[in-house]
């Protein structure tokens, strides 16, 4: 491209931006309330830790993210 084609495409560019920030702004649906939006407030998490379940946390448990070799080669069945 030549540098007028690039000068071109920033100036397209930078009135296609400035318009559609006017056309944004004129839309009543994208303005901000002033007054703001109301919230729900949630409860805090207590700081106390029960003791995890031992039928799902056991502690002999097999680990999923070990490789697991089966046969007698070292690459037999991965």
């Amino acid at each position: 491209m030549k540098k007028s084609d690039i000068a071109m495409v920033i100036l397209i560019a930078s009135i296609s931006v400035v318009v559609a920030f006017f056309v944004a702004s004129s839309i009543p649906l994208l303005r901000v309330s002033p007054q703001g939006e109301k919230v729900e407030m949630v409860e805090k998490v207590p700081d106390t830790i029960d003791e995890p379940d031992t039928a799902v946390f056991n502690k002999d448990a097999i680990n999923p993210a070990v490789e697991t070799i089966i046969g007698q080669g070292s690459q037999a069945n991965k």
